[in-house]
């Protein structure tokens, strides 16, 4: 009795102790050591626990000690707070972890938040607390035997190299757990010490794979340059860490991301149970949460490593900060000028012109000499070149040369004329042709940006369904909700991955798309850089001065008709019609008074007796000899009278050509009034979509945020969760859609008026723009 007594009044002064210093509690803070990253944390975890504690004491922190991963300050630091006001003592590190574990007796409260894994503690599977006087730990799922078993499914790596603190296998039996594990698991490894400044020793040349197991301390800096030493390599790296490792460009990591509120939040509340009198040895120490897998897609592209669809379901896919492009990636301009430049269609279109140039050559040729030279051998009968007195010998060989000179052709002229405006409409052709690539390349730029964010709007809607998974399954667990709400977000989880499935295929597709219109092998890796309204090369787009006009009764046909008139100016459809239109009528003249003129042409010959022999080649007296060569010359004139009706019927096909030239002009023009009109309509719906879609995004995220908390605490039913869901996903596919597709009709109104702005010189889009307001200013 007197024994229980004695213990009951220890007790008391124990807690009372705590009561009568419940105002002031000094915590004192032990560190391996701390960077400018972690200073924000410090100050976080304090807020942390002075906002749990609140007012039931006023929470004093001590300095924060680091032993800068010596193990003999680490000790000199933690007598130093055990001999010091310190009420409770927050220790973090590996070091400082080993250091606590060889104390025997703890004087003072302790919260032990080491860096050392699940590995190397030795707990019984049912024990929940340290039991432990004055000491709680807080373990993490931290393992990396398990992280090593999910890389291994992820790349079936053959020997892994594993960057581990320099310091570490010195104070942790590091070597002996790896070894255990590969001797049971197959494979091999090496450790690759990093130092203090994340430089490694290894060049990295005999391993397949790199687990980042250590680095925790490591600035960006640092961390930056260690990812790229690895990517660099092209080696599949796992990080022990979490997913924002990912996002800097490690492959792949099997922690979700930092739970430092969870932590914080664990340690606050700890802290407070110990000032209430809680002895430490009884709190929990597992901290628990739900492992997920994340990869860097960017990173997987930069390395080569396959990504399978089947990881989909069951990993992250992020881009993060190491968004490394892979090929070469495409703004709209290059994608423009590549068309204009190696584009098939439009080299089968340059050829037609230089065959148009050909035909000109050709036509231009008629006034060009024909000079023809024949060269002729004759063996005659020997009794009559006997008697020929030395006019026909026996044996004779002989040469001419004739000439041909067309002084003055009707027909020839007119032909020329024809052919060069052929010619000039035959670019017209390929003017028109450039400027419907154009407008498919534009097409085919925007129609891939639409469906890359649709990639990653579907794997954004395919992360919200995990969550709302994860909310099921809790909800199933706690008995407040049915199984059948797990079965149907498994369901909307198969039926989600096989959306992004295919959203990355049809991206793929688009980009084989622009690809061919670029000549490219199709297998080409390419992406394209994004565009946005009233920015980069998209600055002078700007819908709302744009909208100030279309709305205004009285500016807006004053628009559409100078819009038309430049239509109609550059439309090399209607450049082509006036070619031909001048062809028709040159064709017209020749047949009508053209017929009238003769065609005068100069003729010319040389004729030259090389060789004779045999019989016939002497002379008789008296006679004179022939002369070795002869020429003669003459000019000729031809007017043709009747040429089976051809000239009448060539005259009237001409004017029925013409006619219908002018019906053709009439015709492009009304589609350039028509598509001018249509077009600017189109482009007012799209303002207002702008507009709408912002306000429709905005509301679907909040109310699938309202309903995802409600359904968490059971107030709506599952019916109500997947609509917001399916809301939120349609919204933002709208506003994506909406800004594309402004810009996108932008450039078939620039078709529309025959003038790209990206394909000209500022100068000249200024000059453009100046005009327009000219014009406007002059017709109200």
């Amino acid at each position: 009795m007197k024994n229980l007594r004695l213990l009951f009044l220890l007790t008391f002064i124990h807690l009372l102790g705590y009561s009568q210093s419940s105002k002031t509690v000094t915590i004192g803070i032990l560190a391996d050591k701390s960077s400018e990253e972690t200073k924000p944390l410090l100050a976080k975890l304090q807020n942390e626990i002075k906002a749990v504690v609140g007012q039931s004491a006023t929470i004093v922190f001590k300095e924060v000690l680091e032993n800068g991963f010596n193990n003999e300050l680490a000790k000199s630091n933690y007598q130093t707070l055990v001999n010091s006001n310190a009420d409770i003592i927050l220790v973090f590190g590996v070091v400082n972890t080993i250091m606590i574990d060889e104390v025997d007796e703890y004087s003072k409260p302790i919260i032990l938040f080491g860096s050392a894994n699940s590995d190397f503690y030795d707990f019984d599977e049912d024990q929940k607390t340290s039991t432990v006087n004055n000491i709680n730990y807080l373990i993490a799922p931290f393992s990396y035997t398990d992280d090593l078993d999910v890389f291994k499914s992820l790349y079936n790596y053959k020997k892994v190299g594993i960057i581990i603190d320099d310091f570490l296998p010195g104070i942790l039996p590091v070597k002996n757990l790896f070894n255990n594990y590969f001797s049971k698991n197959g494979g091999s490894y090496t450790l690759i010490p990093l130092q203090k400044d994340g430089s490694i020793t290894s060049d990295l040349n005999d391993i397949d794979a790199v687990y980042l197991a250590g680095g925790f301390y490591l600035n960006d800096n640092e961390f930056k340059t260690l990812v790229t030493t690895i990517n660099s390599k092209k080696l599949p790296s796992f990080s022990v860490y979490s997913k924002e490792d990912v996002e800097k460009g490690i492959l792949a990591s099997n922690q979700p991301e930092t739970n430092i509120d969870q932590f914080f939040r664990r340690i606050a509340l700890n802290v407070e149970a110990i000032i209430e009198g809680t002895n430490a040895s009884t709190l929990p120490i597992y901290l628990n949460y739900k492992k997920k897998l994340s990869i860097n897609y960017n990173t997987a592209k930069q390395i080569g490593f396959p990504l399978r669809y089947s990881m989909l379901a069951k990993a992250d896919f992020i881009g993060g900060e190491n968004d490394v492009k892979v090929g070469t990636s495409y703004s709209i301009i290059d994608i423009m000028k590549g068309v204009v430049a190696k584009n098939l269609s439009l080299d089968v279109e340059r050829k037609n012109i230089e065959l148009s140039s050909q035909d000109v050559k050709t036509a231009k040729s008629s006034y060009l000499p024909n000079i023809t030279a024949n060269g002729n051998g004759v063996y005659l009968d020997p009794k009559v070149a006997e008697i020929s007195n030395g006019t026909n010998p026996e044996f004779s060989t002989s040469g001419n040369v004739t000439l041909e000179q067309v002084i003055y052709s009707e027909g020839a002229g007119a032909n020329i004329t024809i052919n060069e405006n052929l010619q000039k409409a035959q670019k017209e052709t390929y003017n028109a042709a450039e400027l419907d690539a154009l407008l498919n390349a534009s097409v085919a730029y925007f129609n891939a940006l639409v469906l890359k964010t649709n990639v990653a709007i579907q794997n954004q809607n395919l992360q919200v369904t995990k969550k709302n998974l994860e909310i099921a399954d809790q909800n199933f667990a706690a008995g407040e909700s049915g199984k059948s709400d797990v079965l149907r977000f498994r369901s909307q989880l198969a039926q989600n991955t096989q959306s992004l499935i295919n959203a990355e295929n049809q991206k793929l597709q688009a980009f084989n798309t622009i690809n061919q219109l670029m000549n490219n092998p199709i297998a080409t890796e390419i992406d394209i850089d994004d565009a946005k309204i009233s920015e980069g090369i998209f600055e002078n787009y700007k819908y709302q001065d744009f909208l100030e006009i279309l709305d205004d009764p009285k500016l807006r046909p004053a628009l559409v008709k100078f819009l038309v008139e430049e239509g109609n100016k550059n439309a090399p459809e209607l450049k082509n019609i006036g070619y031909n239109m001048e062809a028709t009528q040159r064709n017209y003249r020749l047949n009508n008074l053209g017929r009238f003129v003769p065609v005068v042409a100069l003729q010319g010959q040389y004729n030259l007796a090389i060789s004779q022999s045999g019989k016939g080649t002497i002379v008789p007296e008296g006679f004179p000899n022939a002369p070795d060569g002869t020429y003669n010359v003459g000019v000729n004139l031809s007017l043709p009278i009747f040429q089976q009706n051809q000239r009448n019927i060539n005259r009237q096909t001409a004017k029925i050509q013409e006619d219908q030239l002018l019906i053709q002009k009439e015709n492009v023009e009304l589609s350039i009034e028509k598509n001018v009109n249509d077009i600017l309509l189109d482009m007012t719906n799209q303002i207002a979509n702008i507009e709408i879609s912002k306000v429709s995004e905005e509301t679907a995220k909040e109310s699938l945020d309202l309903t995802q908390n409600a359904y968490a605490q059971g107030a709506v039913p599952l019916i109500q969760l997947i609509d917001a869901q399916t809301n939120y996903l349609q919204a933002q596919l709208a506003r994506a859609t909406a800004n594309y597709d402004y810009l996108l009709t932008s450039m078939q109104l620039e078709r529309a008026i025959g003038y790209f702005f990206l394909m000209n010189t500022e100068a000249n889009n200024q000059d453009f723009i100046q005009r327009a307001n000219q014009y406007i200013l002059n017709n109200n």
